[in-house]
């Protein structure tokens, strides 16, 4: 049994596919394929089910992953004590970002981290926030900008950007643009755009939809906040993001929703972080300002 037969057990675990595993690895596809088999021989069990379109873990091979995972976060956390005691950064980040952000202080941090590690490489997903946070704890990704509703497990070490309400965005002319809240059950009425599934102003308008007790089904779940406020702006529906989501877009008004479950943006980060990822963690850290 060797270290790289593990890793490569458990990225096609995580990624349900040798292909995608092997891309992640930047090893064939072949190479993953052979030193998996030779693991399973060594040990006389058939670890992945390979039956399906997606390659899943056998009832035997869910029991071996639990190891493996600590495997490779013991070795991660060996490489990121040495690095520390050394004082070296390398080797590679993988940045997580909800889609369509460009808060200053996150872009900021980004070149910040470039200029200071030029030797790290980086490479950046855009998700919705769901699968970012469930990246994090599988350790797909490293660092990470997301959404959400609930509170995020102490373990990615969350650290709270921007908590707001949800809005009801409308042209400026709109009849609602002089309210001071926008009552929930007002869009029931009304064609609602607002984000996927997945997304934190969609977790927060299921949880206020079933405080209110009003169901709310947008029409359009747009791929980004850029599409919902120009839909909006064109008078094809009512908006529903957050304020800071509508702010800068002169063609639209953003109105608070009446007892809305709050949204927030956090900072988080992976468990067992490299000496890479928390210099990334640091750099975006320091331009970004914490909700009070």
């Amino acid at each position: 049994m060797e270290l790289h037969q593990l890793r490569y057990l458990v990225a096609v675990a995580d990624h349900g596919s040798f292909t995608a595993a092997a891309e992640e690895l930047l090893v064939s596809q072949s190479g993953v394929s052979a030193q998996v088999a030779k693991l399973e021989k060594e040990l006389g069990h058939r670890l992945l089910d390979r039956s399906g379109r997606t390659v899943v873990p056998t009832a035997e091979g869910d029991e071996i992953l639990v190891h493996a995972r600590a495997v490779a976060r013991a070795v991660q956390a060996v490489r990121t004590t040495a690095d520390e005691l050394t004082g070296l950064v390398r080797g590679h980040v993988r940045l997580g970002t909800v889609i369509g952000c460009t808060i200053p202080g996150y872009l900021r941090g980004f070149a910040d981290f470039g200029s200071a590690h030029p030797d790290v490489s980086v490479t950046v997903t855009e998700d919705n926030s769901d699968r970012l946070i469930a990246d994090l704890e599988r350790g797909r990704l490293d660092v990470a900008v997301v959404a959400h509703a609930e509170p995020l497990p102490a373990a990615l070490g969350p650290r709270t950007l921007i908590r707001e309400p949800l809005a009801a965005v409308v042209p400026n002319r709109h009849p609602w643009a002089d309210y001071d809240r926008v009552p929930l059950s007002e869009l029931a009425d009304v064609t609602v755009l607002s984000l996927p599934e997945g997304t934190g102003v969609r977790a927060a308008l299921a949880e206020t939809a079933a405080a209110e007790q009003v169901p709310i089904v947008p029409a359009v779940a747009a791929h980004s906040p850029s599409a919902v406020l120009a839909l909006a702006e064109l008078g094809s529906g009512v908006g529903l993001l957050t304020a800071s989501m509508a702010a800068g877009h002169p063609g639209v008004v953003a109105i608070p929703v009446a007892r809305s479950r709050r949204t927030s943006l956090s900072l988080a980060r992976r468990p067992d972080p490299s000496a890479a990822a928390r210099a990334m963690t640091a750099a975006l850290a320091r331009r970004l300002t914490p909700a009070q």
